[in-house]
C-alpha cells in the first residue's frame, strides 16, 4: 500500500494543515507555561515520536530565537505487554547526547492510549538520570488509559472505540502528513516499539493503539 492510498473504511481525522496548527499550538503552550527555554530539553519516544519533537523543536526555535536540546529514545525493552513468546521486536537507538540531571525533560508521542509506552518511556528516561521535571506532549490522545497518566499537552482529544486504530503518518517518513482511524485488523503478532498485538503494517500504515 503506498503512503497515499487508504481504503474506504480509513476516516482521515487531522490532514496536513490540522497537524501543524495542532504543534505549533503545543509549541506556544510550551514556551508559556516553562516561561521560555531555559533548562528545557526535549525527548522523542521512537517511533514517530521522534519526528514530532523535531518538528516541536524547529517551531520553538522559530518563537524563541534559541534551540533546545533533543534526543530520541526506544521503549521497546521497557515494555510490560510485549508478547513473550515473539522474537521480532526491532529495536532502535536511543540517543540523548546531553544531561538530563536537572532538566525538564518534555516527553514527546505521537498517539497517547493505554498510558504502557509513556511508561516505559519514563523507565528508560530515569536510566539516564533524575530529570526536575517530566512533561508530556503528544500528538493525539485517543483516551481508554489503563494507567494513570495524562499528557501536559495535547493537539487533538480525539474519541475512539479500543477496536480501532489510530493511523499516524508524518512526511518524513510516510510521504505525507495525516492522522487517520480505521477498524482495527486481526492480531497475530506484536508491534516492534509497541507491544500490541496487531497484524503486520507497512511503514506508512503502522497502527498506533498503544
Amino acid at each position: 500500500m503506498s503512503p497515499n492510498s487508504r481504503d474506504d473504511a480509513t476516516r482521515v481525522v487531522l490532514d496536513a494543515a490540522q497537524i501543524h496548527r495542532a504543534l505549533a499550538r503545543i509549541a506556544h503552550e510550551i514556551l508559556e507555561r516553562n516561561k521560555g527555554v531555559e533548562g528545557l530539553g526535549i525527548v522523542g519516544i521512537r517511533s514517530r515520536g521522534d519526528l514530532i519533537a523535531r518538528r516541536l523543536q524547529q517551531e520553538i526555535a522559530r518563537l524563541e530565537g534559541e534551540s533546545v536540546p533533543i534526543g530520541a529514545i526506544d521503549v521497546t525493552l521497557y515494555r510490560d505487554d510485549i508478547s513473550r513468546g515473539a522474537d521480532h521486536h526491532l529495536v532502535q537507538i536511543t540517543e540523548i547526547p546531553w544531561e538530563v540531571d536537572g532538566r525538564t525533560v518534555l516527553l514527546v508521542d505521537d498517539v497517547l492510549f493505554t498510558g504502557r509506552t509513556t511508561r516505559a518511556a519514563l523507565d528508560a528516561l530515569m536510566d539516564f538520570g533524575r530529570p526536575r521535571a517530566i512533561q508530556l506532549a503528544v500528538l493525539v490522545d485517543r483516551g481508554h488509559r489503563e494507567l494513570p497518566i495524562r499528557a501536559d499537552y495535547v493537539g487533538k482529544n480525539l474519541p475512539t472505540q479500543r477496536a480501532e486504530d489510530v493511523l499516524v503518518r508524518l512526511s518524513e517518513s510516510d510521504g505525507l502528513d495525516e492522522v487517520a482511524i480505521r477498524p482495527a485488523g486481526p492480531r497475530i503478532a506484536a508491534v516492534p516499539g509497541t507491544g500490541v498485538e496487531s497484524k503486520p503494517a507497512s511503514r506508512d500504515t503502522r497502527a498506533r493503539r498503544a
